[in-house]
């Protein structure tokens, strides 16, 4: 066992945790929107106006804030007119990225809408600057949330829908620097300058902009575009980063794997708090007062699809792994919530890190699912003052925050924990995530407080734990799940055990 102290300050916050870093991402790839989310009405399996219920329900238990769509890299090849009107007459096309499978366009701007009704979340609109026009683009966004008497409005209004919707954000293009266009970030910014110019706000809908960010460790992206925007022109960037076992030519199995793939995984995910903290740099140096937010839209593990599934639906099973590297990555973002403002998890149902897998009707939800329920406490909630003292690992000599894990030649943090309070009933509440990345080592973590605060009353634990290949089926679907239980806590400090290869939260209340 090694032993460790977390200090909490929950007199000092730092910075407010915006629910969208609990976001989500669905795109036309695979069986992400057909079959995992719309059904059609005439569906055998129970959904309302097409939209299955039992998936509408799980993530509404996740107080989910956001939904990306239609992409990724079908957003630059979608034309958001083939997707509106009666469904027999909607062009139907190959999704040239994605399986080269027939998109009928049956999902479109009405339905997606009607999705984010049912689930109580903001929508965040891609629009297409790939294949696009300024003028398909502009036209959209008047089709969504313009009123009057103009011939788009009256279009929207023909198709079912006479109010304006509401629609806040708009990411303008999608990986332009690859399947997006393959384009330079100077050519980039001058068409995101004229896209955006002709996204107008209509009425009270005011439109929060996104330009597309860079890919991993692109930093001289970042610099090029930073350099020729500002916040009159964007609100946000945006940062696309996946953990990958191994290459993009051989990603690695997503549920076996050996504790070297383990180790590389976690370290992976971790490596992009240095990829955030760098781009961020560059981001001060040109926006100095931090009017341009990042958002990490993209995000999460990416395998070798299942054997015998399509290659192009990316279709990959979630392990206990998985769940770590949910749980350290949100855990990060929290940290870094005084620039994050949105972060989207690929993808919500049956591709890559899925919080949902369906089959026909059967429906499991994944050890990353679990996650992000037991972190919704820290959805609007502020982050507080938190650490570990800092070690060095005796065998490689580096220093990390708090215990160390070594295995070969790689060295990481063993405990990755983020703390957050509201007021609750005139109280204080902290929410206390942890995550223990070891295979071998079970943590006790002394949570301290200072001196003139204790715990008060109950608190609440979850954990989520249990072999690191671990993962639910459709013959076992709750073979992996978080339990809680509650304990008294008084004092200043208290203790938790963390197994091995785990993910905690803790609510309780401070005085």
């Amino acid at each position: 066992m090694i032993k460790t102290t977390l200090h909490i300050n929950p007199a000092k916050t730092l910075s407010y945790i915006a629910p969208e870093i609990y976001g989500q991402f669905s795109e036309h790839l695979g069986r992400c929107i057909y079959d995992g989310i719309y059904v059609g009405e005439d569906s055998e399996i129970p959904n309302k106006n097409g939209m299955r219920n039992d998936v509408v329900d799980a993530l509404r238990a996740l107080k989910l804030p956001v939904l990306r769509w239609p992409g990724g890299c079908f957003a630059d090849e979608y034309h958001w007119r083939d997707g509106i009107g009666p469904k027999e007459k909607r062009r139907r096309m190959v999704n040239t990225n994605w399986g080269g499978t027939v998109e009928d366009n049956s999902f479109g701007t009405h339905e997606f809408m009607e999705l984010c009704d049912q689930l109580g979340c903001e929508p965040y609109i891609a629009v297409n600057l790939g294949s696009g026009t300024v003028q398909e683009a502009a036209e959209w966004i008047e089709y969504m949330t313009a009123d009057g008497d103009s011939t788009i409005v009256k279009q929207r209004q023909a198709n079912g829908r006479k109010e304006p919707w509401h629609l806040k954000y708009v990411g303008i293009g999608n990986e332009n620097w690859g399947c997006g266009g393959s384009m330079s970030p100077d050519f980039y910014a001058n068409e995101y300058k004229r896209y955006q110019c002709f996204c107008k706000n209509y009425g009270d809908n005011k439109l929060y902009k996104v330009a597309c960010g860079p890919s991993a460790e692109d930093y001289n992206w970042t610099k090029e575009l930073m350099s020729r925007i500002d916040h009159g022109h964007a609100n946000a960037i945006s940062l696309h980063y996946y953990t990958l076992p191994g290459d993009w030519e051989h990603k690695g199995s997503a549920t076996d794997f050996d504790e070297q793939e383990y180790y590389t995984t976690i370290s992976k995910a971790m490596y992009i708090e240095n990829i955030i903290e760098k781009h961020l740099e560059i981001m001060d140096e040109h926006d100095p007062e931090h009017n341009i937010d990042l958002f990490v839209d993209e995000w999460g593990t990416w395998y070798d699809v299942e054997p015998g599934t399509n290659p192009g639906f990316l279709y990959q099973q979630n392990t206990m792994r998985d769940a770590i590297v949910a749980a350290l990555s949100l855990n990060i973002f929290n940290k870094h919530s005084d620039r994050i403002a949105m972060a989207n998890i690929a993808q919500v149902v049956n591709v890559l890190q899925a919080m949902l897998l369906t089959e026909g009707s059967k429906i499991l939800k994944t050890p990353t699912y679990d996650v992000f329920r037991m972190y919704v406490p820290h959805q609007g909630a502020e982050l507080v003052e938190s650490h570990t003292d800092e070690t060095t690992c005796v065998e490689s000599g580096r220093t990390v925050k708090g215990p160390a894990v070594h295995y070969n030649d790689i060295t990481i943090p063993a405990l990755s924990e983020s703390v957050s309070v509201t007021e609750q009933n005139g109280q204080k509440m902290l929410t206390i995530t942890l995550a223990n990345t070891s295979l071998c080592d079970t943590l006790s973590v002394e949570l301290e407080l200072p001196m003139q605060y204790s715990f008060a009353g109950e608190a609440s634990i979850a954990m989520l734990d249990g072999e690191v290949h671990a993962y639910n089926t459709f013959e076992d679907p709750d073979h992996v799940r978080a339990y809680e239980t509650e304990e008294e806590w008084s004092g200043n400090i208290q203790t938790l055990t963390l197994p091995v290869n785990s993910v905690c939260r803790v609510n309780c209340y401070v005085c």
